[in-house]
């Protein structure tokens, strides 16, 4: 076939790649391991797909070079996703923190869209096609690959590498392009689970167990960064919004501070009950906060059975420092089978920021999640892959 190039992962990135390619009036391939496109994007947010956020910029994403992803956001912006989307009859209905979901549609008609985007431009997507082979010619690359045990061909003058990172391996997660680029001798970042949750063993463990399905909004933060949202207490550890996004800016042995009434001074709610009704129990106060089984397990920190009236100063600046400066060390992560996303891949500074072109393999390019950037979540992921996949169109 007279292809302008192949794509390999038909993912958000490849399929965005191959209908900014056709409006373009050129003629890709893409090849996909999985049954069927976008798998990654029909499980987002539990099927319903936070296709982007109001508010992404490139300050929101984790690289070892914070500048690069400036290019292609400025190519293709939050503005473009939303009205490319309007065109196809999804429009975005805003839920927390700028995160924008199809308005009564979910992430089939997402995916939908680009496939039908797709076949209106002769786009071929090869499902259950596994590559076996690149190499380069004269003329370009020939990848080899298999499906249906029969061994199968294509040749192109560019190539377009999209398969995401490692996290949820039962959807088709793979290390393809970092072992592409890994036997071509490009640098990769240290790779690591991200937007994921964090364990917690040992002594406490039993403690965090009992509060297991209770959420309650804080403020999480490190010595870079702090996340106002709610977390969720798990058999096992720790999760929720606030958590994912601690989780791509630790390490392991580091700890994370939690403060479990960010916007509000316990010392001063205290102090107010003191003078009105200095008999309520510090109980009774914490039930009006938190849920009555969270403010049970504080029983182990806090004297949570004594009237705020006879409090001492000692028990106060416990209750100050345990409330605002909950100090957690987690044991380590759940995973790539439960990490939204992957931090590290290819280093940046093995592709042009401008095109996303490997500098040291012309006609071969990358985009998404395989390279070294990584976004936030509430759909900054997205909004990456899907000006990755214009900006290679426009340069294939």
């Amino acid at each position: 076939m007279d292809v302008d190039a192949i794509i390999i992962g038909a993912g958000a990135c490849g399929l965005m790649c191959a209908v900014q390619a056709g409006y373009l009036g050129k003629r890709v391939i893409l090849l996909e391991k999985s049954d069927k496109p976008g798998a990654k994007i029909l499980i987002s947010g539990g099927g319903r797909c936070n296709y982007t956020n109001l508010f992404a910029t490139d300050e929101q994403f984790i690289s070892n070079n914070k500048h690069f992803s400036k290019s292609a956001f400025t190519q293709w912006t939050v503005e473009d996703t939303i009205s490319f989307f309007e065109t196809y009859g999804i429009s975005g209905k805003e839920k927390t923190l700028g995160q924008l979901f199809p308005d009564g549609k979910n992430a089939k008609d997402i995916v939908a869209a680009f496939t039908n985007i797709c076949e209106d431009f002769g786009q071929q997507i090869i499902c259950d096609a596994q590559v076996m082979d690149i190499e380069q010619t004269a003329a370009g690359f020939e990848v080899r690959f298999e499906k249906g045990n029969k061994s199968r061909s294509l040749k192109a003058p560019k190539l377009v590498i999209t398969t995401g990172g490692l996290p949820i391996p039962k959807m088709g997660a793979t290390d393809f392009a970092l072992r592409f680029a890994r036997k071509h001798d490009l640098k990769i970042i240290e790779t690591a689970p991200a937007l994921v949750p964090l364990t917690i063993t040992g002594k406490d463990e039993d403690w965090y167990a009992q509060l297991s399905g209770n959420s309650v909004f804080c403020e999480v933060s490190n010595d870079r960064i702090s996340f106002e949202e709610n977390i969720l207490f798990t058999h096992w550890g720790l999760s929720g919004p606030a958590i994912l996004q601690i989780s791509s800016y630790w390490k392991r042995g580091e700890e994370i501070n939690i403060d479990l009434l960010p916007r509000q001074d316990i010392l001063e709610l205290i102090e107010t009950e003191r003078k009105s009704n200095g008999k309520l129990m510090l109980s009774t106060l914490f039930n009006r906060i938190y849920p009555k089984k969270f403010t049970d397990a504080m029983g182990k920190f806090l004297p949570v059975e004594k009237q705020v009236a006879s409090l001492t100063k000692t028990e106060l600046e416990t209750i100050q420092k345990t409330i605002h400066l909950f100090k957690v060390k987690p044991a380590g992560d759940k995973g790539y089978d439960k990490a939204e996303v992957m931090r590290g891949g290819i280093d940046t500074n093995e592709l042009s920021s401008k095109t996303l072109e490997c500098k040291r393999i012309p006609g071969l390019f990358f985009g998404g999640e395989c390279v070294d950037v990584t976004g936030w979540l509430g759909g900054y992921n997205f909004q990456w892959a899907w000006a990755n996949g214009y900006v290679i169109a426009q340069n294939i």
